[in-house]
């Protein structure tokens, strides 16, 4: 005879939350269900390391839950391939064991949550709860955001501080300053490269999750391993919490911003890499900036510029984001440059001679990560330049990052990057010439192109595209207060000297899939 519960809970791929109240009390009349989704495989190419990443996540959740006396099932690309979407998943689930109820959390991008809340299932009550996982609610939003207008992040997050008492002393901040930024741009040099710790790595075999991929014919890109990484279970993101909290912090913000050539870690330096249990909600954002504010309280080599960066991050962007993309549902549709130009195809080899660009995106490509700076001044920054269709700018980073989730990736892509929002997020647009690469890296040492250059042969790209991106968009950006010493230095310059650096940008644009 078959079993029979009362409910069914859904549990997504980002909801692997073990705090959440659902898990307070144990039903042999509620079976919770994690799957493997065919559908979620085809809204965009992700990168084989996310993919797997996922599945071995929820596969781990899975059992834990099951461990822990509740009734989980869980489904693989085998048992789901006879349903064409999540919605016939549910409506096959809820007929099979005679549910009256259907739970869900309410997931945390658009195209999901549209697909449950059309959901209508006959004699079935269909039930939404929250994830509990960010410190702000949904239902407040209205209080900290105002739509289709510029939206100042160190406002918010100073109200965060405020009312969360978060590195306060009283009413006010910790160490005299809300904010340490100056403090946290530094290049790395020769003899700091020698103490850049070794990242703490996992090997979690995701060998069986390859052969289904290939099974079902999943198209992903990126570089394969059979050994992941990244922590996918409760006890190993708390293990790099730790880590981070012990190794990297004390120089985390005084080096977020730098990037390297040089070391054999130089794509995890010392930035946390807990983006992916975060979003995946295997940890809580105040449990990380707890654990990280108790390392600095009872360190003395962990200055104030070193946790007010990382908590920065999680307390200020990170929420920051999130409520701008609830608050703009037409977000994915704004396109403030009318960019059109199509991905170049080394985005997917990393096979380019310009050496910033060919570290980032080959470091996508084997790690699927790269640090917030190579995503917003190398990548963003040239997508932005050559002005790339911040729909395709939007899938790449959506697909290659195993942290990406629509509701941080977008926001960060087409607003902070791609300035595609027109100014909701940035006060202006983080475009930068090959000054900026070389003054926060060692990329331009060993590139083919000059970064001093304007205008020669093996003049840097970024720079003749830069001074166009300038005068291109003159008309939108020339009354920006935060543009107008930029404007100056171009009108200043002869139109000679104009007329020769739009000519190379030109050529170099004639030319932008084999630079």
């Amino acid at each position: 005879m078959k079993k029979k519960y009362q409910e069914i809970r859904l549990i997504l791929g980002d909801q692997l939350n073990a705090e959440h109240s659902w898990f307070q009390n144990k039903s042999h009349e509620c079976l919770y269900v994690i799957a493997e989704l065919h559908q979620e495989m085809s809204y965009v190419k992700h990168h084989i390391q996310k993919v797997c990443a996922f599945f071995h996540a929820m596969g781990n959740f899975s059992q834990a839950l099951n461990q822990a006396g509740h009734d989980c099932l869980y489904l693989n690309l085998d048992d789901t391939q006879a349903y064409d979407s999540l919605v016939e998943l549910i409506e096959g689930l809820v007929s099979k064991y005679d549910a009256t109820t259907f739970a869900y959390q309410l997931p945390d991008e658009y195209r999901l949550r549209k697909q449950l809340s059309n959901l209508k299932l006959k004699g079935c009550d269909i039930k939404a709860y929250s994830t509990e996982h960010f410190f702000l609610d949904e239902s407040e939003f209205g209080q900290y955001f105002q739509k289709d207008k510029h939206n100042r992040m160190e406002s918010f997050y100073r109200k965060m501080r405020k009312r969360f008492d978060i590195l306060m002393d009283g009413q006010n901040p910790r160490g005299g300053q809300w904010n340490y930024d100056k403090k946290n741009r530094n290049k790395l040099k020769k003899e700091d490269i020698q103490q850049i710790p070794e990242p703490l790595m996992f090997a979690n075999d995701v060998s069986k999750i390859l052969a289904r991929l290939k099974k079902h014919q999943i198209t992903t890109f990126g570089k394969e391993e059979t050994s992941l990484l990244w922590p996918t279970s409760r006890k190993q993101a708390r293990q790099l919490l730790q880590y981070f909290c012990e190794s990297c912090l004390p120089q985390f913000g005084e080096f977020q911003d730098a990037m390297t050539t040089a070391t054999v870690h130089k794509w995890s330096l010392y930035h946390s890499r807990l983006s992916f249990a975060l979003n995946a909600k295997i940890l809580s954002p105040q449990e990380v900036i707890s654990a990280a504010i108790d390392a600095f309280e009872a360190n003395d080599h962990i200055d104030i510029a070193q946790i007010e960066g990382f908590t920065r991050q999680i307390l200020g962007w990170r929420e920051f984001v999130r409520g701008l993309y609830w608050t703009h549902e037409e977000y994915a549709k704004k396109n403030y440059f009318n960019a059109k130009r199509d991905l170049p195809q080394y985005f997917w080899t990393g096979e380019t001679q310009m050496r910033c660009l060919s570290e980032a995106v080959t470091q996508s490509l084997d790690y699927a990560y790269a640090h917030h700076i190579q995503r917003l001044m190398i990548t963003g920054n040239f997508c932005l330049l050559t002005e790339i269709d911040p729909d395709q700018v939007d899938e790449w980073y959506l697909g290659i990052y195993v942290d990406a989730i629509e509701w941080v990736e977008m926001p960060n892509t087409r607003g902070m990057s791609q300035f595609a929002d027109g100014g909701i997020i940035a006060t202006k647009p983080y475009a930068a010439s090959a000054n900026y690469v070389h003054k926060m890296s060692d990329y331009c040492s060993s590139c083919t192109y000059s970064h001093t250059e304007k205008t020669s042969d093996n003049a840097c790209p970024l720079n003749s595209l830069y001074w166009r991106f300038i005068d291109h968009n003159k008309e939108k950006l020339q009354q920006n207060q935060r543009m107008g010493m930029i404007y100056n230095v171009w009108n200043k310059k002869d139109s000679s000297e104009k007329e020769q650096i739009l000519n190379k940008a030109a050529g170099v644009l004639r030319n932008i899939e084999n630079l």
